[in-house]
């Protein structure tokens, strides 16, 4: 458990906080091979929680909106849901942000947000729960969901 939970922050880290000129050289190195590298803000909209003190500083605590999907790998359904809900976060431009919250990790956090299937997921505005759903949502009812919590 702490060499998985060593691994996930280590891989949290951007390239640049790792080695600034290692990343140019791998960014270098991955444009030459036909590969791309990017550091989009879609990709810094969604984080993955490593812990309780984590989740109440990074959702509870966030200026922010935040959707937390709470999921399990197990889970057939969070698979799809899951990169279907980062994907429409992304498109939101900033305006709202995506906590992951693997419920085999966290069950404290499960147990206390009253997760009793997977996926499900909370909508949070100023440490408050605002909106919840369990279950697959096509895009459409996704985009709907953020667009109510933003207040678009």
């Amino acid at each position: 458990m702490a060499q998985r939970l060593a691994l996930q922050r280590l891989l949290s880290l951007t390239p640049r906080t790792l080695h600034p000129q290692g990343s140019l050289a791998l960014r270098a190195s991955l444009a030459t091979q036909g590969r791309a590298f990017s550091t989009s803000a879609g990709c810094r909209s969604t984080f993955n929680v490593q812990d309780g003190s984590d989740f109440q500083d990074r959702v509870v605590n966030n200026p922010k909106p935040v959707v937390v999907d709470f999921h399990a790998q197990w889970c057939g359904p969070c698979k799809i849901l899951g990169p279907r809900l980062e994907k429409m976060v992304a498109k939101q431009g900033g305006k709202v942000l995506m906590a992951k919250v693997d419920i085999d990790d966290h069950t404290d956090l499960a147990i206390e947000y009253e997760v009793s299937a997977v996926p499900t997921v909370l909508a949070m505005k100023n440490g408050d729960v605002v909106d919840k759903f369990v279950g697959i949502k096509d895009e459409d009812q996704l985009e709907a969901f953020l667009k109510k919590l933003i207040g678009a």
